[in-house]
C-alpha cells in the first residue's frame, strides 16, 4: 500500500508545481481576466502536447485529477454558510431557478440538436448555470466524465466569460442598472469566480460585494446538482446493464453510489460552518487549501489532455457554450427586469 502512494509522488508533484505557476501568474494579471484553474488546465495541455506522461508521472497525474479533486470539493463546503444564504436568497433565488432551468433544459435540446454526448452537454450547463470550473469539477466524477470533457467544458465558459467581462459594465451602464440589479445580474449570469469579481467591481465596488455574494449562494446549488446527476448516472448504467452492454457498466446499488463521500464531506463541512464551529480563519484557510488543490486536479486533468483529441469533437461543444450563456444573460436580465416591475428588487 505505501509503495502505491509513493509511485503518486511523482505526478502530483509536477501537479502542484504547475498550479503554483499557474496561481503565480493569476496573481500577477494586471486585471483579473482569467482564473489560475484555467491557466493550469492549458499549461497542462501545452505539457502534454510536447511531451505525454509516462509510466513513472501517470500515476500520480491521475490521482490528483480523481481523489485530489474530490479532496478539494469538500474542503470547499467550508467557505459556505446559511447567513450567506438568508442574506442574498430572497433577491437572488428566483433568478437562479430561472437561469438552472435554462442551462439544464436549453442545454439538453441544444446538446442533442449538436449531437454532443449527455456528459459534456451537461458539464457546460452546470459551467455557464453554477459556477464554472467549480461545478464542472464537483459533477464530473459523479457522471464518470472523460478529461477531454473537463478540459473541453471549461474551455467553452472560459470563452464566454472574456467576453462577458469587457461587455457587462458597458451594458449596465447603458441600461441605468443600480448596484443591486446589476450586481444580481452579474452574479448569477457570469461563470467563473474571478471573472464576477472582474465584472463586478468594473461597475461599482457596491455592485462587486452584491454580485460576489450572489456567486457564493449560488456555488450551493452544486449539492442538489450533483445528487440528482448521481441519480441519472445510476439509471442510465442501470438501463444499460439491462440491455447486455459491458460488464463494466454493472452498478451496486447502496448509499454510497447515490451519495458520493465527497459530496456528503461537502455537505457535512457546509453545515458546520453554518453553526460558527469553524474559526474564521481556519474557514478562510480551508477555502485557499480547495482552491490550489482544486487548480492543481485541473493541471494534473490538462497533462491527461491533448489539444488533438479536443480537435475531434469540432466547434459544436463552443457553439453550445456560446448559445447557452447568451440565453442565461438574457433570461437573467428578464427575471431582473420583471422583479423591478413587481417591487421585489
Amino acid at each position: 500500500m505505501m509503495k502505491k502512494y509513493v509511485g503518486y509522488i511523482p505526478g502530483l508533484a509536477i501537479a502542484l508545481v504547475i498550479a503554483f505557476f499557474a496561481r503565480l501568474i493569476a496573481d500577477n494579471l494586471p486585471i483579473h481576466l482569467i482564473s489560475a484553474s484555467v491557466i493550469a488546465l492549458f499549461i497542462g495541455m501545452i505539457i502534454n502536447g510536447i511531451r505525454k506522461p509516462n509510466e513513472v508521472i501517470s500515476p500520480g497525474v491521475k490521482f490528483t485529477s480523481k481523489k485530489v479533486l474530490k479532496f478539494a470539493i469538500i474542503l470547499l463546503g467550508a467557505s459556505l454558510n446559511i447567513t450567506t444564504i438568508m442574506h442574498v436568497g430572497s433577491m437572488s433565488l428566483i433568478v437562479m431557478v430561472f437561469t438552472l432551468l435554462t442551462c439544464f433544459g436549453g442545454g439538453y435540446f441544444i446538446g442533442r440538436a449538436l449531437k454532443l454526448n449527455w456528459k459534456l452537454s451537461n458539464l457546460i450547463s452546470a459551467g455557464t448555470g453554477i459556477c464554472g470550473g467549480s461545478a464542472i469539477a464537483a459533477i464530473a466524477p459523479v457522471i464518470d466524465a472523460e478529461d477531454r470533457d473537463i478540459a473541453y467544458a471549461m474551455s467553452a465558459t472560459f470563452l464566454f466569460d472574456m467576453v462577458m467581462i469587457v461587455l457587462f459594465p458597458f451594458m449596465g451602464q447603458a441600461m441605468g442598472m443600480g448596484d443591486a440589479a446589476y450586481g444580481l445580474w452579474s452574479g448569477t449570469a457570469v461563470n467563473d469566480t474571478s471573472s464576477v469579481v472582474a465584472a463586478g467591481y468594473a461597475f461599482s465596488e457596491a455592485a462587486g460585494d452584491f454580485a460576489v455574494m450572489v456567486k457564493l449562494t449560488r456555488t450551493l446549488s452544486i449539492i442538489p446538482t450533483v445528487i440528482a446527476f448521481t441519480f441519472i448516472n445510476i439509471r442510465l448504467k442501470k438501463k444499460a446493464m439491462a440491455a447486455g452492454e459491458k460488464a463494466d457498466t454493472a452498478v451496486n446499488f447502496h448509499m454510497k453510489s447515490i451519495f458520493p463521500w465527497f459530496i456528503l464531506g461537502f455537505i457535512a463541512l457546509a453545515v458546520v460552518n453554518s453553526f460558527g464551529v469553524i474559526p474564521a480563519s481556519v474557514s478562510s484557510a480551508m477555502k485557499e487549501i480547495s482552491k490550489f488543490l482544486m487548480v492543481a486536479a485541473l493541471a494534473a486533468i490538462g497533462l491527461n489532455t491533448s489539444f488533438k483529441d479536443m480537435k475531434k469533437s469540432g466547434v459544436a461543444p463552443m457553439v453550445h457554450g456560446f448559445i447557452i450563456s447568451a440565453l442565461v444573460v438574457v433570461v437573467a436580465l428578464l427575471v431582473i427586469m420583471a422583479e423591478q416591475g413587481f417591487g421585489l428588487l
